[in-house]
């Protein structure tokens, strides 16, 4: 039977149901809970994320991937307490969403401390939670190719994926060609890897998408929703049309085996604003009826929310 880590135990990947592979529940810098002008309390966090999971869940979502790193606000309990109250399935990640997230305590540390850290929330679990991570988060840090940290990280979450068998997300799939010689060298699938972002509306025209698809590694669509149309668009917005008509040729050229698509939103920001108005829910109210007007038909939607993420995230070993 195959098997994913969430934060309240081991579950079957058929009971996943439509996953949301690339979410924060929420998500700030080092730091961001010492923010004053941004914090929020525990109440006033929980009052904001219940609801929007519970529509997740109503509007047919089992799972969803918090995809916060080590230093990014991440709180097994709470997120324990969300689940259970829910019925969505999380699943918690270890690593670290870029090098530049790192504080400085793991930005010293050699490829063996990081490997074996991640080993352990894997293995053993996440502080004190007894939650253990489901997968591993790595990215590229600001300025556009990989840090001597970053290599340090992506070499550590190799080693640790071919320990305990859990996959790796990508934050950022620029600079891929050191990313992937580096997967190689550890004897790393590729298939156990997502790329993120290749969508996103900065990078998407720096990112080899489909040279990474050819090479084995999965591709992550995953910041659905971030819209120049949005009243008040983030710096990495994109026009909803163009980056829909870039995934339907992504799929079209033959690579509905190896995609994944989310919306990477926020259900409480931590020490930011957040995009308001876009959260998980753009999955259902706009991207799968998007999809369906396209000309898309269901077979292929239940292979890119179902079928990919549930193979993706199995444990593998």
């Amino acid at each position: 039977m195959s098997r994913v880590n969430t934060v309240l135990g081991e579950v079957s990947t058929s009971e996943l149901g439509l996953v949301a592979f690339h979410e924060h529940i929420g998500y700030g810098m080092p730091g961001s809970e010492l923010d004053s002008k941004w914090w929020k309390s525990p109440e006033q966090a929980y009052e904001e994320t219940v609801p929007k999971l519970r529509k997740f869940h109503e509007l047919g979502g089992g799972t969803f991937v918090d995809a916060t790193g080590i230093c990014n606000g991440r709180d097994l309990d709470y997120y324990k307490s969300l689940s259970a109250k829910t019925g969505v399935h999380i699943v918690a990640c270890t690593g670290f969403v870029g090098g530049d997230t790192a504080l400085q305590h793991f930005a010293n540390a050699s490829v063996e401390y990081l490997t074996d850290q991640f080993v352990h929330e894997i293995t053993v679990g996440i502080g004190n939670s007894g939650s253990r991570a489901g997968a591993i988060k790595v990215g590229v840090s600001r300025g556009g190719r990989m840090t001597e940290l970053d290599k340090r990280i992506y070499r550590a979450a190799a080693r640790a994926a071919l320990a305990t068998g859990v996959p790796i997300l990508t934050h950022l799939a620029i600079d891929a060609e050191t990313s992937i010689a580096i997967f190689n060298e550890e004897g790393l699938s590729l298939n156990r890897v997502v790329f993120g972002h290749v969508d996103d509306g900065v990078n998407h025209d720096k990112t080899r998408d489909t040279w990474i698809a050819e090479q084995g590694g999965r591709i992550g669509f995953d910041t659905f929703g971030y819209e120049t149309e949005l009243p008040d668009p983030p710096f990495w917005a994109r026009p909803r049309q163009d980056r829909l008509d870039h995934f339907l040729r992504f799929i079209g050229a033959g690579y509905l085996d190896l995609v994944l698509a989310s919306a990477d939103a926020n259900c409480s920001p931590l020490g930011w604003p957040g995009v308001k108005g876009h959260t998980v829910n753009y999955i259902f109210e706009d991207l799968i009826p998007d999809l369906r007007n396209a000309g898309v038909d269901e077979a292929t939607i239940t292979k890119i929310f179902y079928d990919n993420p549930a193979s993706f995230l199995s444990i593998q070993n």
